[in-house]
């Protein structure tokens, strides 16, 4: 056995070679996943890419593969360099078979050719060559080995025994040896789309990127180059996190002491929403968006402008607090919680319809009342002031300023308590969608929505809920002149949506356009993909885990249940926040990013340079908790391939999210979505959480932020003893001494 270090990609790998074997041997853990891990990766353990540019060498790469023109080039420099050696009848004869070797390196299955899928399996220095293929080869150009290595073992061993130089080049699956795997059409049908399951779930990997989090509920970026991304928990407490990972140790801004926020499961007061200004590297100003109690024992929505520090680009001055706009919550429920600056400049408020059940207030509730600011879209420039002292500027083409009976700041209405909305960033090319809002509006018993936000429009709610009646009456008003939403599903599939973003990035170009949402009941991931001649939008499950899609380094195969929250960075690139434990106090959420495993962007396409920022806190490095595809499958304990995924089916607890039912508050399990294994019979995934219902459950499972809940309960010691049963502490150890003293009597009497 001979080994070498080889330089690969930036990589450095290291190289074995078995010699003189009459039957290939391989590793115990390629004997294991060899098949399992056959999927398109190159040999920098990356997704293949298409070249941007035409391939002059390895033309047959170049619609789809792992090369681009620099790598086509090198290739082409080292066939050159062997040709040298060969003289003309050797060209001939020889001369396709040495180009086709060297370009497995731009195949899209290069790493399964060269065993490179895994960062500790062994690279080989050959691909890996079907039998009869191979045979032609070494039959024809046995003599040009030397050139194709210098391993002094290979050529020795190998240069005139066809036998065994073919058994070394052996793969273990057939399908994947070159030239087969250019013929299997199974292999190459979709090949660099993004992969689809049987049921059409679209599979995407994840990469951990925060965990530790309290309910996070919001991830931004202050649009400055700096690519720092700022994390905020719900209990008032905001993080940052730099480009390399790592956090700072201080917080950027820390307010607990005012936000009004419980450690019941399912409360959704507390920190609810920032925003930067559009000239913060101007200015230095960020908003936020937070509950509170005001010294009348009232609870309110605040809305504030603050400013960074100048002396420290990392740390919020809280004494700069400058308040905008203040609400008042008929209830602890559906508060709303977005922020956002849309294209124009101006900032989009969304607010929730006061609480309870059924937007109970009033003649028609507060969302289709335009007198309040409750239940609505709100659109205001923060960087001017009205004529009546208010801290803000009402734009002038605001939908509602000459309706005397409108306040002038409601952009939309009909709106029930919208959760997560985002701005379309439009194609990077055309441009295409840039400046529509999406938001995930909840639902009431039967519907949750996604709505693209359009000027002076009703979103029906109460009258309506999804695309039915809610309160007939109302429903059948002519007056109405309601929008639908673009797409709304039932109780079957989720219970309470979180709206997403539309994918603009750079690193996953097969999933521009997709919006991307959730449900954050059931941890369901979903997809909505417009159709460009109807206007009508599909939606398609995402599925997470495959192992066969996702054994790349570094992506995870579950995630935490409950999804609060999306987020994009200043590149464009998506995460999602969630937690396995819904209470605001509970240090169990985490922050992901969504890989496509199918395609990636061209090599250098997706590069940029964070503008470097002076950090005054200590560094913390980040320390992934979940574990990776490739560890899981490098554990001893696994003996069969893991089955692609499924939706999450986990069944869905009752925990409220931004719902109106009372009932008392409950504690359940954390829980981790983990993908459903597929086989001839499809295991259901227990519910992880144990929940009490009450009678007002028994229709309607939700928990009431009007009901004040007990603290959650101290947990207690406990040791286990010889017969397995669990006792406290100490009366273990008084038996402990019990027993000590009737030996030692023993010993007494026996001498």
């Amino acid at each position: 056995r001979g080994m070498r270090n080889v330089q690969r990609g930036g990589f450095s790998y290291v190289t074995f070679y078995f010699f003189c074997p009459h039957v290939f041997l391989c590793l115990s853990l390629l004997c294991l996943i060899g098949s399992l891990l056959g999927h398109p990766q190159c040999l920098d353990y990356r997704p293949p890419f298409q070249p941007p540019f035409h391939l002059e060498f390895c033309s047959a790469y170049e619609n789809f593969g792992c090369c681009d023109q620099e790598r086509d080039n090198s290739i082409a420099a080292k066939y050159w360099d062997i040709m040298d050696y060969i003289d003309p009848r050797g060209h001939k004869l020889c001369g396709m078979y040495i180009k086709d070797i060297l370009c497995q390196e731009c195949s899209p299955y290069a790493a399964h050719l060269y065993d490179a899928e895994n960062p500790w399996t062994p690279l080989r220095n050959l691909p890996g060559l079907c039998f009869d293929y191979c045979s032609e080869f070494h039959f024809n150009c046995y003599s040009t080995i030397s050139l194709l290595t210098n391993d002094k073992h290979i050529q020795e061993c190998c240069k005139t025994n066809k036998t065994r130089f073919c058994n070394l080049l052996h793969l273990h699956d057939e399908d994947y040896c070159f030239p087969n795997v250019l013929k299997n059409t199974a292999l190459n049908r979709n090949l660099g789309s993004v992969v689809e399951d049987h049921k059409g779930c679209l599979q995407l990997c994840l990469t951990e990127v925060a965990n530790g989090l309290r309910n996070p509920v919001l991830m931004v970026h202050a649009n400055d180059r700096t690519h720092r991304m700022f994390v905020a928990e719900q209990v008032g407490v905001i993080w940052v996190y730099l480009p390399d990972g790592s956090r700072l140790e201080e917080p950027f801004l820390d307010i607990r002491s005012i936000v009004l926020a419980t450690p019941w499961i399912g409360d959704e007061r507390g920190f609810l929403g920032m925003a930067f200004h559009p000239k913060y590297k101007y200015n230095r100003k960020f908003y936020i968006y937070y509950s509170y109690m005001d010294k009348n024992r009232v609870e309110k929505i605040r809305i504030s402008e603050l400013k960074v520090l100048a002396s420290d680009a990392n740390k919020a001055d809280p004494r700069s607090e400058r308040n905008l706009l203040e609400l008042e919550e008929p209830a602890a429920n559906h508060n709303g919680g977005q922020l956002l600056f849309s294209v124009d400049g101006y900032m989009y408020l969304f607010t929730g319809d006061g609480g309870k059940a059924g937007d109970p207030f009033g003649k028609f509730g507060n969302a289709q009342n335009k007198s309040t600011l409750l239940g609505k879209v709100l659109r205001i420039d923060v960087d001017g002031k009205s004529p009546d002292g208010k801290p803000y500027r009402i734009p002038p083409d605001n939908p509602f300023v000459s309706d005397p009976k409108a306040r002038p700041e409601v952009y939309a209405y009909g709106v029930r308590n919208m959760w997560r909305c985002a701005v379309d960033r439009g194609d990077p090319v055309t441009k295409k969608g840039r400046g529509r809002i999406f938001c995930g509006d909840v639902g009431q018993n039967r519907f949750e929505e996604i709505d693209i936000i359009v000027k002076g429009r009703n979103y029906g709610w109460r009258a309506k809920e999804g695309f039915e009646c809610y309160d007939t009456k109302l429903c059948h008003n002519s007056s109405l002149d309601d929008i639908l939403p673009i797409f709304a599903y039932g109780r079957n599939v989720g219970k309470s949506v979180t709206g997403g973003y539309v994918y603009r990035g750079c690193e996953s170009p097969n999933l521009n356009g997709l919006y991307i949402f959730g449900d954050f009941m059931n941890g369901r991931l979903m997809a909505l993909q417009e159709d460009k001649k109807t206007n009508k939008w599909k939606k398609q499950d995402i599925c997470i885990g495959s192992t066969r899609a996702c054994a790349f380094p570094g992506m995870i195969s579950s995630y935490s249940k409950f999804i609060i929250s999306f987020a994009e960075d200043e590149a464009g690139e998506l995460y999602f926040m969630s937690t396995s434990y819904p209470s605001a106090y509970a240090p169990h959420g985490s922050l992901y990013k969504f890989i496509d495993p199918a395609r990636r962007a061209p090599p250098g396409k997706c590069k940029y340079k964070p503008v470097p920022v002076k950090t005054k806190s200590k560094r913390i490095p980040f320390v992934p908790r979940a574990k990776t595809v490739l560890e899981l499958l490098n554990e001893p304990s696994t003996t069969k391939p893991l089955k692609k995924s499924s939706t999450p089916t986990a069944a869905i607890p009752t925990v409220s999210s931004r719902k109106a039912k009372k009932t008392p508050s409950t504690k359940i399990k954390a829980s981790t979505v983990k993908p459903a294994p597929s086989g001839k019979k499809r295991q259901k995934i227990k519910a992880e959480a144990k929940l009490h219902k009450t009678k007002q459950e028994e229709k309607v499972a939700h928990i009431s932020r009007t009901t004040p809940a007990p603290p959650l309960p101290k947990k207690k010691s406990f040791h286990l003893t010889r017969n397995k049963k669990l006792l406290p502490k100490k009366a273990t150890l008084a038996k402990e001494k019990l027993e000590k003293r009737r030996n030692e009597s023993r010993l007494r009497s026996s001498s």
